[in-house]
């Protein structure tokens, strides 16, 4: 069988650390590459899927488990894949099997008017400011002005421009992620209109921003990513194969077990994460893969290897469309299509060739030996701080394209959009969402997995991730039983005196409410996961459902310790009546108050997406709520206007019941004959004189009262506390029910807050 001979260009030496790693699979696969096909070469195109299916099934012997030991090394010519795709199908003699077109592309947004006394004689006198166009004290901004163009399979479409351009805003329209309404003009996929739905399972989009959990692993990032986007029907081993062979082909072997990092703890360099970030959005093999400035803040080197990769994604048989602020030369050897942008305009379109000619016919010519994107785009600049903008340049590229239209031929499938989307699937793309037996779009699911493994896959991430920093834990656990150490100490063994019972009240009242405020540490764990949340369920990596479930299941345990080690510090130190039976009623209901005050806590996550507004406001709430909770007033003297705010409060249901755990006994006394003077004028004179007023008493009320006579018992207490309506359990119930409340509540706060559309 015939091996193809590659050539081996300046850029492929340079990039030889990366390409070596590319080429020796995880399973001792040598796979033979070609690194370029142009349009005469006989050279097969092969997807990721069927590489990586190849992979797979080169474990022989392998079951699920992916256990058992591995074959010797194999040779894979790539005419093996030309066989298992029908023999003759590549990209070089073929049309593309996808085409996406763009045209017209129109978007604008409002913005205030600037006043200003003497903008009329500014206009006058200032001749400048006269030149100005139109659009510059117009109400609207427009981003985008009547884009046009189209990118195709196998090659890399780049954007272009200077800060402001327009890049990221093409790239949101063309992966809808602008409202339709918003959004001018058309989008089009092998000639037809191009579903949402349909776009977010053949598409991906890799964000400005490294968006990843820092204490997992590269290869367990992209396991997890594998997990969520590969359907149910592909075997663990060949996840696992996939994974594998996806760290070699991103250049990761070496940091294959090194953490992401962050901050605090060292990771994997900056292009390494940025490959990561790709990794975890290709895993699925997409057909349209969409990246906003992937090069951004890497060094030349890191930027080139990140380009070679995604040139290798293209040439497997996805559509790139990726912006760039200013490509090295390096760079843009390896890019197919460019667009450069101006203040939302098209102002050249076409190869990378093709730019000394349009800048020569231009009047600029781009000087020997310079970068020809370098002179464009310092060009563009120069025309854009003139008093006309780049108008020129834009009315000489519309009228070059009109003059000439051979330029820019308009390339177009010859399979419909359908038929090419079942092609690639049973050329054994791995299309997040398809199935065994999947041969067309609409039989492509929305999600790749079903609920309960998108919940068990979450919480094991979490987990992961969690469990790798017990720092954070410890400082919470440390701050409880600093809080039941000081309270214990305050309340020591209190008695059941008229004194005691006041200070009963108030350290159930503390209790209950620093419960709730622990649980502000749970604000900025959503706020650090939303934007990791927001770009996985954009593109239907999961459910939303299922982060919220995993999100509870995954914060609970700790709610259990938290709440056992702050009764043990506090229930026996402070006296506490009920026995054993009393403890474990306060446990629970300590754990309710966790579980209560953290889903309000997750809640205002959901809705207040900065951290330090979001303090202040928990913190404001939960003041509210013990003010309300019926501790500084009684539910009796609550005027009817905020008698509601008492209902609301977090913080009376679990006041309510500790009150009811501690005094709901009727034969238990707290007040007896001399104590009732107590806490009043008269408690300061001698006993001998109360036990005569105790004696005027009896005399007068017909009822022998004695130093030992009960006047005020537990239910009393509770009576005058005005503690009536609920038993300690239907507190606790409503306590609970409150938890629950407050996840649903965050659940519709993602429904609505996390559309991550521009409008």
């Amino acid at each position: 069988m015939t091996r193809f001979v590659e050539k081996i260009s300046l850029f492929d030496r340079l990039s030889s650390p990366m390409a070596e790693a590319e080429d020796i699979a995880r399973d001792g696969l040598l796979v033979h590459h070609h690194p370029r096909a142009p349009a005469t070469t006989d050279a097969q195109a092969v997807t990721l899927g069927q590489l990586f299916k190849h992979v797979g099934d080169a474990h022989s012997g392998e079951g699920d488990d992916g256990d058992a030991a591995p074959p010797p090394h194999h040779a894979l010519e790539l005419d093996e894949f030309s066989a298992g795709a029908g023999g003759g199908d590549h990209l070089g003699s073929r049309p593309p099997t996808f085409v996406l077109a763009f045209t017209n592309l129109s978007y604008s947004v409002k913005r205030p008017r600037k006043m200003s006394l003497f903008r009329r004689n500014r206009l006058a006198t200032d001749p400048v400011a006269a030149l100005a166009p139109p659009e510059a004290f117009s109400r609207t901004k427009t981003l985008l002005n009547s884009i046009s163009g189209e990118a195709r399979e196998g090659e890399i479409f780049a954007v272009l421009g200077a800060s402001g351009s327009g890049k990221s805003t093409l790239i949101d329209a063309l992966a809808n992620r602008i409202v339709r309404d918003s959004l001018e003009g058309s989008i089009t996929l092998n000639g037809e209109k191009l579903d949402g739905r349909l776009l977010k399972v053949i598409s991906a989009y890799v964000m400005q921003d490294d968006l990843l959990y820092p204490m997992l692993t590269v290869e367990e990032t992209l396991m997890f990513s594998a997990e969520f986007r590969l359907p149910r029907s592909l075997s663990v081993s060949k996840k696992k194969s996939r994974v594998q062979a996806l760290i070699d082909q991103l250049g990761l072997r070496a940091a294959a077990k090194t953490i992401i990092g962050d901050e605090i703890h060292r990771g994997v360099s900056g292009g390494e994460r940025r490959r990561v970030s790709i990794g975890i959005d290709i895993i699925h093999d997409p057909i349209i893969l969409f990246l906003d400035e992937p090069t951004s803040g890497l060094d030349s080197t890191s930027a080139f290897m990140v380009v070679k990769v995604l040139q290798r994604i293209a040439h497997s048989g996805s559509i790139v469309i990726m912006s760039v602020h200013q490509p090295s030369y390096r760079i843009l050897c390896l890019l197919d299509r460019l667009l450069f942008l101006s203040r939302g305009q098209t102002v050249y379109s076409g190869p990378p060739e093709g730019l000394h000619r349009f800048f020569s016919d231009f009047g600029h010519p781009i000087p020997d030996n310079e970068n020809p994107t370098e002179f464009a785009l310092d060009l563009i600049r120069e025309l854009e701080g003139t008093p006309a903008g780049a108008r020129s340049l834009v009315e000489f590229n519309k009228s070059r394209q009109d003059d000439q239209p051979a330029l820019v031929p308009a390339t177009r499938s010859s399979l419909s959009l359908n038929d090419a989307i079942g092609a690639s699937i049973s050329r054994g793309k791995l299309v997040s969402g398809t199935t065994e037996g999947t041969t067309s779009a609409s039989s492509v699911q929305k999600y790749a997995n079903p609920f309960w493994i998108e919940m068990g896959v979450l919480t094991k991430r979490s987990f992961t991730n969690t469990k790798r920093m017990p720092e954070l834990f410890a400082i919470r656990l440390a701050a409880v039983l600093v809080t039941g150490f000081i309270l214990a100490t305050i309340f020591w063994r209190l008695d059941n005196s008229p004194k005691g019972v006041e200070e009963r009240l108030g350290f159930f009242a503390i209790a209950m409410s620093t419960m709730f405020y622990t649980c502000a540490d749970a604000l900025p764990i959503f706020l650090q996961e939303r934007n990791i949340f927001m770009r996985e369920t954009a593109y239907n990596a999961y459910r939303r459902s299922s982060y919220v479930l995993s999100h509870a299941i995954v914060g609970f345990p700790p709610l259990i310790l938290l709440s056992v080690a702050f009764a043990l510090t506090t229930y026996f130190a402070v006296g506490l009546a009920g026995g054993m039976q009393g403890f474990v009623f306060f446990v629970l209901i300590i754990l309710a108050s966790f579980w209560a005050g953290s889903g309000f806590v997750t809640f205002l996550s959901g809705v207040v997406t900065h951290v330090m507004l979001g303090y202040t406001v928990v913190v404001a709430i939960l003041a509210y709520f013990l003010l309300f909770s019926g501790f500084f007033i009684n539910r009796d003297r609550i005027h009817d206007y905020w008698i509601w705010f008492h209902y609301l409060s977090l913080v009376k249901y679990p006041y309510e019941a500790v009150m009811q755990n501690e005094f709901d006994d009727r034969h238990k006394c707290f007040v007896r004959g001399v104590q009732m003077f107590d806490n009043t004028p008269l408690g300061v004179l001698p006993d001998a004189i109360k036990l005569r007023v105790l004696k005027s008493m009896s005399n007068s009320l017909g009822v022998n009262i004695t130093s030992r006579t009960c006047i005020t018992t537990g239910t009393d207490i509770l009576k005058q506390q005005s503690i009536t309506q609920l038993s300690k359990w239907d507190c606790l119930w409503v306590t609970v029910a409150w938890g629950f409340l407050f996840r649903f509540l965050f659940y519709i706060s993602l429904l609505l807050g996390s559309r991550n559309k521009r409008r």
